[in-house]
């Protein structure tokens, strides 16, 4: 019974509670769910059926109840939220509190929850009987799932951003690692929330909402949301490209279904304002937007909130302008269709002040000219609006800014890749480019020559742009234009108006008249127009009908009408005038319409007895006329198009003018484009293309290996590249390219060649062996070529031997026996290029280390060589002798002993021309050869060949050289490197019991006595050789001595040119053998030097005293003065050499230019124009020292105003401004480099302090333009004690640089010049004090410095030197205007500067005043 009661008890309290669930479900159902602006708005009591919080769970408690609200998920469903939401609220209000891993359960929930939510409303919203509570339940579902899953997100977001910026510099702590961790698992979380919302709103949940109106709160939700993780700073990550997509897609549901357009469009404006990195994501999202989601309408309305910034918003920091340039510039190439109706909104900005938006706006100008107006296919409008663009972009071409300018030259580029660039326009906008090549901005002149490659590359005229080759085919194509079109106008016909346009200017007239003659008349007139009648009858109807015709043509209307209607009564069965039945107006007009213009219907069916009316006749005779119409407009498209090539050839070719100045620019950037054209206009065979490609070879030895490599590779691209269908051919064309290369290739080309032939053939090619092979046969001549290809092959085995010596090595016998046998003396330019070709393989220009490589004197090598020199020393041959000098180099380079293959070659070639003097050889005459006799009777009988002794003694001369060369060079080095092999055998040997002596040794080497005291002993062995040996009386080269004494000291015995030539370098080069022989004949070399006739002899002369001078300078130095007396000879070429010499001599501190410097300035007004440029680049490079020219000025000063020179006052003031100039820079470059520091107030005292150190260079553009650039810095929220002492400091620096320092007076000057106790003017604005210093009192600029006897001018007597003071004059110049004498600069002056100065002497007084000197005598 207890059992039944308790059951029954249960079973109702069960009922009970049920009930009471059920009645609290639907009670809870009818609220509603409001979307709070602020999360803890739910808390507070709200209005009637709004959902609000009634239990916030504590951190502790958050477990279990989420463990709760995942049970229930898993039975009731996505609705269980509706239960659970306070558990979820109760994370956000906690989010700072709880741990991570409650936050992500949570996250996990509730994209479950939106998930099921996802897959359970595509039904529900189907159900059209769904009640409106269970409408309610799911709108609260979607609601409160969105709302938390949202809020969680920016949570998380927020915290991982922080804990990234945290962590950052720890990455090796654990709690580093460990937040990473999580930052990492958020980072793939991310994207599993996004695509769960978009999966939800993709939906129709509008219907969800009363009216389908959604609430503004739910969608502000959402994109707050979306745009929270947008500002995380690596979005625009390319590992965040997933989560940036899903974000975009995510505001595209939102744009598109919930009216977020409006929203979205300033959104996107503000994050450009604050977030610049997020352009590209913007535009991005913008593009997907309007494609994708079909939004076309919001590319417009973010171009209108751009557009409406003004200047002023732009102008201000932060404003986000950079970022809108960017967006409008990928927008562009991504939807330009788009941005077409509202770029005018745009357009605005070109007249704006930000360079920034100008250049976003051409850019986007550039996208739509390539991708939406070009092409043929436009219609009026888009042509319009096409050359409206185009004319926009070519202003911008001179914008006031180089990066605008730059950037629309790569906006063309672009254009002109894109083949969008209309022809009409390639001249005009060629010819701009051209110009920008003179831009002051590297970026812009990069650009311009981007462009210009680009139309070459790019141009629709030819792939050969030769204006030469196009100038034959345009003058015979005119020709025939002119003939074509003499032709047409001798066989024109006459101009024809159609019939019908006749006809219908004639039909009023006509009417009248028909209708007049219509009308009944009187006897009389009848009668008389019966006369005229019968006088024009024709003999038939077809003859009238014409008559009548041409009555109306020659407005005869009255006569065609009355001839008309007689026509019926003559012809009555004539089909002409059939219609004239009943005479009415109507038929007789329509009878005359027939016979003048014909019938209606087509010409096929025209009747052939009508009359022929001014159209048929007109067509008869058109046929020929427009066979020969089409040919003629044939011919001019053809002629325009060899016009239009011509022109761009032309331009192309004068771009290459300026461009390959451009290849020696200390901007690296500029080099690499100009060396990249080049290419381009090579690759085009553009005339004067080839000049750049050798002007660019020397820079493979530049510095800057961007450089370098760039040339390589453009040569690479040129001639190491070639097209082929086989290795063969291949090989045979890049043979042939680089023989082209080098026919007629000066010694440096070929120097510089060089290193790019031993890059390929040491880089592997797999054309190497083919090359080679190529290039021996044509070398030997197994393949017929030209002398010139022949030598070009030898010297390309050569280069190709630098980097791999067997290349010539095995084959040496073959290059003997082809160019040094016995056919040797009939090219010595084969055999002189063979022989450097043989120098390849050598140690020497190898470099290489080791024992040396040398041949065995009895090789067949130096047999043929020996053989070739002797016998072409008898011979006339003009290149002899540089084969010579090549031969004689190689034998010293590779042969074991060269001395003694040399004395043999001297024995013989003397014994060559002892046996021409046996055989009586015909003397020469002056008319000849010249002539070498003696004119002592003894002497009559002995004759030789001037030409033959000059080669001897030539040959002499370089024996020497190469022997001297040969014993400091090779024999040194061996020596040297035995020792070191000596030294090594010797410590392998020493056993560990004396470590006493090796203590001692090493002491030695430490202190680097061992090795110099070796060295010093090898040196001193190899000068006591050349001083004691080589010139000994057993020595051969001492018999040839005293003829070149006797021949350069008797030149009017010896007349003959080369022989003099000959004779005086040989001596030079015997003189570099010892300190005595070049001693003792010193004076005969400058003896020769001064008074030889020929100027050949006088330049290598000083080339020659020039290294005498390196070699021996004590000896030298006595006769510095000679050598810059040449720098005035009368001889271009010789002034040339001695302006080089001595410049070479001057800046390597060889010779002091100090009292000669005058010399060389003369000649920067040389008439000869490249040596007046040699001498300014002497200055150039002097002036790069410690002010090496500053302190030579008084010495140029003194000696061109000497009046004994004689210089007339133009050239003086020429040459110092030119010298003055380099002085100035120095002021500029300093004035510039303190323009370029932060300055703060402290600066501006430094400044003021340091006045008269500038501020007589103030009236120097160059210093006092910098200087203003500071003043504008310190204005710059400076405070007003500071900006009045700025302006007042600005006003000073402007008068001086405007009236100059004398007229402007300084504070101290108005102090002196006020009456004693004035005071300062209330008028007069106080002036910024100035730091008080102790100074001696000095007179202003351009005053006489006052004397202590107070002489004037007029009396000035120069004061006499006192017995304590025995100093010279001296110069103070004013950068050291100081009076300390620690600091001050001083130079000595000749007497007659300073008497120049003193005595008031006009010109070089005022020079001196105005280049702000300062004389004392002291």
């Amino acid at each position: 019974m207890w059992g039944k009661l308790y059951f029954q008890f249960e079973y109702s309290y069960y009922l009970k509670h049920c009930l009471f669930f059920l009645s609290f479900n639907v009670l809870f159902v009818m609220w509603d769910f409001l979307v709070p602006v602020c999360v803890s708005d739910l808390v507070k009591t709200g209005g009637i059926n709004q959902y609000v919080v009634q239990d916030v769970v504590s951190p502790k408690q958050l477990p279990s109840h989420l463990n709760g609200f995942k049970a229930a998920l898993r039975s009731q469903g996505p609705l269980c939220i509706l239960e659970h939401f306070d558990t979820c609220y109760s994370v956000l209000k906690h989010c700072h509190t709880v741990d991570l891993n409650v936050k992500e359960d949570t996250l996990e929930l509730l994209i479950q929850v939106v998930s099921g939510l996802s897959v359970s409303l595509p039904a529900l919203l189907l159900n059209a009987s769904l009640s409106a509570p269970d409408r309610k339940e799911q709108l609260n579902a979607v609601k409160m799932s969105v709302f938390l899953l949202c809020k969680l997100a920016e949570i998380i977001e927020s915290d991982s951003y922080r804990q990234s910026i945290v962590t950052a510099p720890s990455k090796g702590s654990k709690k580093g690692k460990a937040a990473g961790e999580g930052l990492l698992q958020w980072d793939s979380e991310r994207e599993t929330v996004l695509q769960a919302l978009i999966q939800l709103l993709q939906l129709d949940i509008r219907s969800l909402w009363s009216l389908s109106l959604v609430e503004e709160e739910f969608i502000s939700c959402v994109t707050c949301c979306c745009y929270k993780l947008l500002e995380n700073p690596t979005i625009n990550h390319v590992k965040s490209k997933s989560t940036r997509d899903a974000i975009i897609h995510l505001l595209g549901v939102q744009v598109k279904k919930y009216n977020h357009l409006l929203g979205a469009s300033v959104k996107v404006i503000q994050l450009l304002q604050h977030l610049e990195q997020l352009s590209s994501v913007c535009a991005q999202a913008v593009a997907v937007w309007s494609t994708e989601y079909g939004v076309k309408a919001i590319v417009g309305e973010v171009m209108r909130e751009i557009g409406q910034k003004s200047s002023e918003e732009l102008a201000r920091e932060g404003s986000g302008v950079k970022a809108f340039s960017s967006f409008l510039s990928e927008l562009a190439t991504l939807v330009p269709d788009i941005m077409i109706p509202n770029i005018s909104v745009l357009l605005t900005h070109l007249e704006g002040e930000s360079p920034s938006m100008r250049v976003a706006v051409c850019e986007v100008l550039g996208e739509v000219l390539v991708k939406v107006l070009s092409g043929d296919g436009l219609d009026e409008s888009g042509k319009a609006d096409r050359d409206r663009f185009m004319d926009t972009l070519q202003e911008h071409l001179h914008d006031v800014h180089s990066h605008v300018r730059s950037r629309v030259l790569q906006v063309y580029t672009r254009i002109v890749n894109s083949k969008a660039l209309p022809l009409n326009r390639y001249s005009e906008v060629m010819g701009l480019t051209v110009g920008r090549l003179m831009d002051k901005s590297v970026n812009v002149v990069k650009s311009a020559i981007q462009l210009l490659a680009a139309f070459i590359a790019h141009n629709p005229y030819s792939c050969k742009l030769s204006s030469a080759d196009l100038k034959t085919p345009l003058e015979k194509e005119t020709a025939r234009l002119r003939e074509l079109r003499e032709k047409l106008q001798a066989n024109a016909p006459v101009a024809v108006i159609k019939a019908s346009e006749l006809w219908a200017a004639m039909e009023p007239e006509l009417l009248l008249t028909v209708r007049a003659e219509l009308e009944p008349t009187s006897d009389g007139e009848r009668e008389q127009r019966q006369e005229e009648e019968a006088e024009e009858e024709g003999a038939d109807d077809h003859a009238t009908a014409v008559q009548i015709a041409q009555f109306l043509r020659v407005n005869k209307y009255r006569n065609a009408v009355r001839l008309c209607v007689r026509a019926h009564s003559l012809y009555p069965e004539s089909e002409l005038f059939s219609s004239l039945t009943s005479l009415t107006p109507e038929t007789v007009m329509d009878t005359l319409a027939l016979l003048f213009k014909g019938p209606d219907q087509d010409v096929s069916e025209n009747r052939e007895d009508l009359p022929l009316t001014p159209q048929k006749e007109g067509v008869e005779g058109g046929g020929k006329d427009g066979v020969e119409d089409s040919e003629l407009k044939k011919q001019e498209m053809l002629v325009q198009y060899l016009r239009d090539t011509e022109s761009f050839a032309l331009q192309v070719e004068a771009a290459i003018a300026v461009i390959n100045s451009m290849l020696y620019w200390k901007t690296t950037s500029v080099v690499q484009e100009a060396v990249q054209f080049c290419v381009t206009v090579c690759e085009f065979s553009v005339a004067n293309s080839l000049t750049g490609v050798r002007k660019m070879l020397p820079l493979v030895w530049s510095t800057d290996a961007t450089i370098k490599d760039a040339v390589v590779q453009a040569y690479r691209r040129l001639y190491l590249n070639p097209q082929g269908d086989s290795t063969r051919a291949k090989a045979q064309t890049l043979v042939d390219s680089l023989s082209e290369l080098m026919v007629d290739a000066s010694l440096g080309t070929i120097q510089c060649l060089e290193e790019i032939v031993q890059e390929f053939f040491g880089g592997g090619s797999s054309l190497q062996s083919t090359v080679v092979q190529v290039l021996w046969e044509r070398f030997t001549g197994k393949r017929e070529t030209s002398s010139l290809h022949r030598r070009a092959a030898v010297l390309l085995l050569g280069m190709a031997a630098r980097a791999e010596r067997e290349v010539v090595l095995s084959n040496l016998d073959t290059l003997c026996s082809v160019a040094l046998a016995e056919k040797v003396t009939e090219d010595f330019l084969l055999a002189r290029d063979s022989v450097i070709t043989v120098c390849n393989i050598t140690d020497h220009v190898r470099q290489a280390k080791g024992a040396p490589f040398r041949l065995p004197q009895d090789h067949q090598l130096f047999t043929c060589l020996t053989r070739a020199i002797a016998e072409g020393v008898v011979m006339e041959d003009p290149h002899w002798q540089s084969f010579m000098e090549q031969a004689v180099r190689l034998i010293y380079f590779l042969a074991e002993s060269p001395d003694q293959i040399c004395s043999c070659l001297l024995q013989r070639c003397s014994r060559l021309l002892l046996d021409q003097i046996a055989e009586g050889g015909v003397m020469s005459t002056n008319k000849d050869v010249g002539q070498a006799e003696s004119q002592d009777p003894e002497d009559q009988g002995e004759q030789v060949s001037c030409l033959s002794l000059a080669q001897l003694l030539s040959l002499c001369g370089c024996v020497a050289f190469w022997q001297v060369s040969h014993l400091e060079r090779s024999v040194s080095s061996e020596l040297r490197r035995r020792r070191g092999e000596t030294e090594e055998r010797e410590e392998k040997a020493k056993g560990p019991s004396s470590k006493l002596a090796a203590n001692e040794s090493s002491v030695e080497e430490e202190l680097g006595l061992m090795g110099a005291s070796a060295d010093d002993t090898e040196a001193e062995l190899i000068r006591k050789i050349c001083e004691t040996e080589l010139l000994a009386d057993e020595n051969l080269l001492c018999s040839f001595l005293p003829l070149l004494v006797r021949v350069c000291s008797s030149p009017g015995r010896y007349s003959h040119p080369q022989l003099t030539a000959a004779a005086c370098l040989a001596l030079s080069q015997f003189m570099m053998i010892s300190p005595s022989v070049c001693e003792e004949h010193i004076r005969l070399l400058f003896t020769v030097l001064e008074r030889s006739s020929l100027p050949i002899v006088r330049a290598n002369a000083i080339i020659a005293l020039g290294d005498l001078t390196v070699r021996f300078p004590n000896i030298l130095e006595p006769w510095t003065q000679n050598l810059y007396t040449r720098l005035s000879d009368e001889n271009p070429s010789v002034r040339q050499t001695a302006v080089t010499v001595l410049t070479q001599l001057v800046l390597k501190d060889v010779l002091k230019v100090k009292g000669h410097v005058s010399e060389v300035a003369v000649l920067l007004i040389d008439p000869q124009t490249h040596i007046a440029n040699l001498a300014l680049n002497f200055f150039n490079e002097l002036a790069s020292k410690d002010n090496a020219i500053y302190n030579l000025l008084p010495d140029i000063i003194s000696r061109l105003s000497d009046p004994e020179r004689g210089m007339n006052e133009q050239d003086f003031y020429t040459i110092m401004k030119l010298v003055a100039l380099l002085t100035e820079r120095q002021w500029c470059d300093l004035a510039v480099s303190l323009s370029l520091l932060s300055m703060c107030e402290r600066g501006l005292k430094r400044l003021q302090e340091c006045w008269e150190c500038y501020s007589d260079k103030l009236t120097e553009t160059g210093v006092y333009q910098p200087l203003l650039s500071i003043t504008a810095k310190l204005r710059r929220g400076a405070k007003p004690q500071l900006k009045a002492q700025v302006e007042e400091f600005e006003k000073r620096l402007t008068a001086v640089h405007t009236r100059g320092l004398e007229n402007v007076e300084s504070p101290e000057m108005e102090e002196e010049n006020r009456p004693e106790g004035t005071g300062p003017s209330q008028n007069t604005p106080p002036h910024t004090p100035l730091p008080n210093k102790a100074r001696v009192s000095r007179p202003r600029r351009g005053q006489a410095k006052p004397s202590v006897s107070s002489h004037r001018d007029d009396s000035f007597v120069t004061p006499k030197p006192t017995r304590k003071s025995s100093k010279k004059p001296v110069v103070t110049f004013s950068s050291d205007e100081e009076e300390e004498e620690e600091g001050k600069s001083t130079f000595w002056v000749p007497p007659v500067c300073l008497a120049l100065c003193f005595r008031g002497n006009d010109w070089c007084g005022g020079w001196l005043q105005s280049k702000h000197f300062r004389c004392h005598a002291l």
